[in-house]
């Protein structure tokens, strides 16, 4: 299990903003290698309590074994954090007092092969996080209409040949069958993608590759509904802050925030306010924490990460 270890992004910056406490019930809804957790569990000492979720059966074994000196401090959910007032209520929690989001891939689903996240070996193309449920990314690959494919790739990637490259994985399904592994879509991408216009420093088949997991595990739609999930469920004085790693994610993240720190959304022309609509958080980074070069240097994984913060009012 100590492929799942790693190390935290911007760990004092994250332990500031959440401001865990003894006593305190916290919520990492994407418990991966469990090192936020550690510091979360070690900060709330004697007596805080951590709820830990994880789609990843692989990544909550090896969570349970990292954690299993706080004992009965940790309770482990096999969900979506998308569900977590769901699944706090079947613990009969009803309110907690922060929740962290750690959102993205982790470096243990990257760096094993078998679960086709990564471009840089042959593997079957899965991507789920939670490997025993769901469409693959070779379902999506092989069964989506090339507008479709083309629309994922361009919205999910920010991929400026979106159309060209649907446009070879169809060709490349009809005239040589079902594109089953990582390598044979990077073929297609690299085929696409002009030879003049590959980037430096990033791999032709990055944002295609990202796309394709983001649709695969509804990772934007997860991130909405788990953030106003945990919204909801904190609470007065408690703190939501979120890890985010590229510009689609920061986006709802800060989208959503300022929704709950907004407080009149009458017309302008009202002389008085009608729709009774109150601030419900406070927004506690104008803009988000972001890791200095010493961070970066020794942890590159957090050259990109973007930290925001709110206050349960």
């Amino acid at each position: 299990m100590a492929g799942f270890c790693h190390l935290p992004v911007l760990p004092a910056e994250v332990l500031s903003l959440l401001a865990p406490r003894p006593g305190g019930i916290y919520v990492d809804g994407t418990l991966g290698g469990a090192g936020h957790a550690r510091m979360i569990l070690e900060a709330s000492a004697p007596d805080g309590m951590l709820i830990g979720f994880d789609r990843d059966p692989a990544a909550l074994a090896a969570a349970r074994e990292r954690l299993a000196p706080y004992g009965d401090r940790v309770k482990f959910v096999r969900s979506n954090y998308a569900a977590m007032g769901e699944s706090l209520a079947a613990l009969g929690i009803d309110a907690i007092d922060g929740f962290l989001l750690d959102i993205g891939v982790s470096s243990h689903q990257l760096d094993t092969a078998e679960r086709g996240f990564s471009f840089q070996v042959d593997a079957p193309l899965d991507m789920r996080m939670d490997p025993e449920n769901g469409a693959t990314a070779a379902d999506l690959v092989n069964e989506l209409s090339l507008d479709e494919l083309a629309r994922i790739i361009r919205e999910y990637g920010e991929e400026r040949w979106a159309k060209r490259i649907a446009s070879f994985i169809v060709k490349a399904r009809e005239q040589q069958g079902a594109i089953e592994s990582t390598l044979q879509l990077v073929d297609c991408v690299k085929g696409a993608i002009p030879r003049s216009a590959w980037e430096e420093r990033i791999h032709p088949a990055t944002r295609t590759f990202q796309a394709l997991r983001i649709a695969v595990n509804d990772e934007l739609g997860s991130l909405e509904r788990g953030l106003a999930a945990g919204i909801e469920v904190l609470a007065p004085g408690g703190r939501g802050v979120v890890i985010s790693f590229h510009s689609l994610e920061d986006r709802i993240v800060k989208t959503v925030f300022r929704q709950y720190a907004q407080g009149c959304i009458c017309p302008k022309m009202l002389p008085q306010c009608v729709c009774g609509n109150t601030p419900r958080v406070r927004i506690l980074t104008g803009k988000p924490v972001m890791a200095g070069d010493d961070e970066v240097a020794a942890n590159p994984r957090a050259r990109s990460a973007k930290v925001r913060a709110v206050e349960k009012l």
